[in-house]
């Protein structure tokens, strides 16, 4: 793509930005700048621009605030102890907003261009990326969110003529604050989150927004997550609000449910690869809720966790619904954390990445 670049005439200052890096948070700053594309029948995709980041102008008929035709993506740039920056197989992001876009009947975004995109906006606002060599930094890093939407304005039902796709940007600090915990987690037995056919693979808003009930559920008793089980049959572990799902077992087996209604997690399947390294036999297949109480109580299954982009992996503690729970499992080695270090040494660059699995930035 031509990228033009318009820099921000109010970009945050050098001391606040020290003040914001020292404790970002998550999601509540964002960079000096944004990255902006369009898309329509005619043009295909154009006027590729990167501007200071702001408000966006939308008519009261734009198709998305009506039918939601939108996709998305979660992904990070780190800054590596020489200072380069660095992305975690960006190219797979890129590959599953193809698919998403697919299922929403939006247009493609070539893998290339995406990674384009991202690249040029984190170069321009690299000095948002945080410096993790300091004594007490933790995970931070650049979280970036690339997104697509249907910004045509009309109330008719169908695919969208006229498309937008933007990168926004925003420190993050560590997940967890104070090490990591287990997670506790609340088995939903009235809600679902996608069926077959549906839009479950697909990473689009609407997946989200079903959860959120679910989530509320959880909340109010007491727990941290929510646990969805398949539409058709309601006894098959499909994934958590955000995170998708490992079963290790005292053999060394790994189980994680098979995709197809649950969203193609990046950080799942560089799990598969580097368990396999590991000498971890990993199966990819329909798992129950009965598996998963029996397993545990029986002592076969001796550790949960869940991974995503943002926690990057987490152990799983007890497992609660509506008239019974079943403890946190026992008897597990620490291979969650083992796994869950040697991803983040990887996309830290304190170790070598001999899956090729990083993308340099700047």
């Amino acid at each position: 793509m031509e990228i033009s670049t318009t820099t921000s005439s109010a970009a945050v200052s050098d001391e606040r930005l020290a003040e914001i890096l020292a404790n970002p948070g998550f999601g509540t700053h964002f960079t000096d700048h944004m990255f902006t594309v369009e898309w329509t029948p005619d043009a295909g995709w154009h006027d590729a621009r990167i501007e200071p980041y702001g408000p966006l102008t939308l008519d009261p008929a734009t198709a998305v605030l009506h039918y939601a035709q939108e996709t998305f993506e979660g992904m990070k740039a780190y800054r590596h102890p020489d200072g380069s920056i660095w992305s975690f197989r960006p190219e797979e992001n890129a590959a599953r907003m193809v698919r998403s876009s697919h299922r929403l009947a939006l247009p493609v975004l070539d893998v290339p261009d995406f990674v384009q995109a991202v690249d040029a906006l984190v170069q321009v606002d690299q000095r948002w990326v945080p410096d993790t060599t300091a004594e007490g930094s933790g995970e931070k890093s650049l979280y970036l969110r690339p997104f697509m939407f249907a910004s045509e304005a009309f109330l008719g039902v169908r695919p969208a003529q006229h498309v937008t796709f933007m990168v926004i940007a925003s420190p993050a600090g560590s997940y967890f604050k104070g090490g990591v915990k287990p997670v506790s987690l609340w088995l939903t037995e009235e809600y679902t989150r996608a069926g077959r056919g549906g839009m479950g693979a697909a990473k689009t808003g609407g997946n989200y927004a079903s959860s959120l009930v679910a989530q509320q559920e959880a909340s109010g008793h007491g727990c941290d997550q929510v646990v969805f089980l398949d539409a058709q049959e309601g006894k098959y572990v499909e994934e958590l609000g955000g995170m998708n799902m490992y079963f290790v077992y005292a053999d060394g087996r790994m189980v994680t449910p098979e995709t197809g209604t649950i969203l193609e997690g990046i950080t799942r399947a560089s799990i598969i690869e580097l368990a396999g390294k590991m000498g971890h036999q990993v199966e990819e297949r329909k798992f129950s809720i009965d598996e998963w109480r029996e397993g545990v109580a029986s002592g076969d299954i001796i550790e949960i966790f869940a991974c995503g982009t943002a926690a990057v992996v987490t152990p799983v503690g007890e497992l609660k619904w509506d008239g019974g729970s079943v403890g946190t499992p026992e008897g597990g080695e620490g291979l969650w954390q083992k796994i869950r270090q040697q991803l983040v040494d990887v996309q830290f660059g304190r170790a070598e990445d001999t899956f090729g699995w990083m993308h340099r930035i700047v």
